[in-house]
């Protein structure tokens, strides 16, 4: 009998990746064992210590790589997630922010420079309504813990004003206090989950503004890729061909699942009349 290879998979609990986490899809020649974690969790341990095979990676963070030579990984294209962002950005209501022309001259709380969700942001915002990184203060902090720390070092130009949080402070209270005008995040703040009257989005109507937005640009962005140590890729590189199909066959699965769903609750409320 063959011996498969045994790799480790650090990725996020998603419906397209559950066949993959339960068994149901293999990937050949592969024994695959899935570690379910946070996305930030994956990230720090993969970048800061290459802990995984495989894990899921931050694109920006991967890209960032890239473009300064390094060889530590290899992505394969599935990309994990996609999101639209003009619902992460959130604005405290005591600030005055209506509109992104308001953000100019503003302290903007961001977990990360560098993260995925604030480069497309910062990126929606400079050639979408023309606020360019620049016109803002950027403060760096955790969302809910404070001490978050960048997981690549950053040479920014002199145009950038970034400093760190205070210490102790956490973005989410700080935007409900007033502390900054604007926050930038991947996930809601608690202070906009637990419905202050201090924090709302800054666009209200954000699916609109994201549908006129791909009709525009018909971009839908990334924002998770999936990456192989390089290590790895180069002593058995038919692992990123497996890895793929695996990946494309579970996410074939959760749509089948999805519209079964889906069909399910059409049929309902007619068999129940």
């Amino acid at each position: 009998m063959a011996t498969h290879l045994k790799l480790t998979l650090a990725c996020g609990d998603y419906d397209r990746t559950r066949p993959l986490m339960d068994g149901t899809v293999r990937p050949e020649g592969i024994d695959l064992i899935f570690l379910s974690l946070t996305p930030e969790e994956i990230f720090w341990r993969m970048l800061r210590h290459k802990e995984f095979h495989v894990s899921e990676m931050s694109f920006s963070s991967y890209v960032l790589n890239c473009s300064r030579g390094n060889p530590d990984f290899i992505a394969i294209p599935v990309f994990i997630s996609r999101m639209f962002r003009h619902s992460c950005i959130y604005v405290s209501v005591s600030s005055g922010i209506e509109q992104p022309k308001d953000l100019i001259g503003k302290r903007v709380g961001i977990p990360e420079y560098q993260t995925t969700a604030a480069v497309w942001a910062r990126g929606i915002l400079h050639h979408e309504f023309g606020v360019p990184p620049e016109q803002m203060i950027w403060v760096t902090g955790g969302l809910e813990q404070p001490g978050r720390e960048e997981k690549i070092s950053l040479s920014l130009p002199a145009s950038i004003r970034i400093s760190p949080a205070p210490p102790g402070k956490i973005l989410s209270r700080m935007l409900e206090h007033g502390e900054i005008g604007a926050l930038i995040s991947p996930r809601p703040p608690s202070s906009f989950s637990e419905g202050s009257r201090n924090v709302k989005r800054l666009f209200g109507n954000y699916r609109e503004e994201e549908a006129r937005y791909y009709q525009k640009t018909k971009l839908f962005p990334i924002m998770h890729v999936i990456v192989i140590r390089r290590d790895v890729y180069n002593r058995h590189p038919w692992v990123a061909q497996s890895l793929f199909k695996a990946f494309c066959l579970a996410k074939e699965i959760s749509y089948r699942h999805l519209a079964e769903a889906s069909a399910l609750h059409c049929t309902l409320p007619f068999l129940m009349s």
